[in-house]
């Protein structure tokens, strides 16, 4: 592990809003997210996948009466994400580090309002399929989480996985209401309210467009 690497491991054993599994507080958040980490009745928006946590930071800043938690298995990006949120000053964002096939293990269902999926790995081969974060056993751990009527946004620049998302979220009670190839030439432009991922802005630069949808969590109570 290179020494860069170490420094932010260390930062984030002392960051209050970085949660991993060496902290007493690791697996204690389960249905108490709002009264023990962040001390008020808000709702919960979810960021998987997050790297380095531009996305939840970034709508952190604009939605103080919202809470955050990007999760990532990355333990120096989280670090990463941790310490900018510091800097910034922001008590409404959190970071947690695990898999995301363990995320119906740390939110109770129902606790979670919103969901953000930011340029995932499209694992486009084959044999990788049940890794994709739209696979249907993904989606199940979602639509527990989520509440009735919860909304989940997905960004990706690859289609073919763009596509594939829209069928299993078809076939797995959601309802996608918006959707488009092209997001920044949309009606729907406005809706990531100006923030790009570091993934993001190297496809953006490069002249990609950026598929987006947001879907609706139908399940039934």
């Amino acid at each position: 592990m290179g020494r860069n690497k170490n420094i932010k491991y260390a930062r984030a054993e002392v960051l209050s809003n970085v949660i991993q599994n060496t902290k007493p507080e690791f697996g204690q958040q389960k249905g108490h997210w709002k009264s023990n980490q962040f001390l008020n009745n808000h709702p919960i928006v979810l960021e998987l996948g997050c790297g380095r946590g531009e996305y939840s930071n970034g709508l952190a800043k604009l939605f103080p009466e919202k809470n955050f938690i990007g999760i990532d298995i990355k333990g120096d990006r989280l670090a990463a994400a941790g310490l900018q949120a510091q800097k910034d000053q922001l008590n409404n964002v959190a970071f947690l580090r695990i898999m995301m096939q363990f995320i119906d293990d740390f939110f109770e269902e129902n606790e979670v309002d919103e969901i953000w999926i930011t340029f995932p790995d499209p694992r486009l081969k084959d044999r990788d399929e049940k890794k994709r974060l739209t696979h249907l056993n993904f989606l199940n751990k979602y639509k527990r989480v989520l509440k009735p009527d919860g909304i989940l946004h997905l960004k990706t620049d690859s289609l073919p996985f763009f596509d594939y998302s829209i069928d299993t979220l078809n076939l797995n009670q959601f309802d996608i209401i918006a959707q488009t190839n092209d997001l920044y030439e949309s009606p729907w432009n406005k809706d990531h309210f100006g923030i790009k991922t570091r993934f993001e802005q190297i496809f953006y630069d490069k002249g990609f467009p950026i598929n987006y949808l947001r879907a609706i969590n139908k399940k039934e109570v």
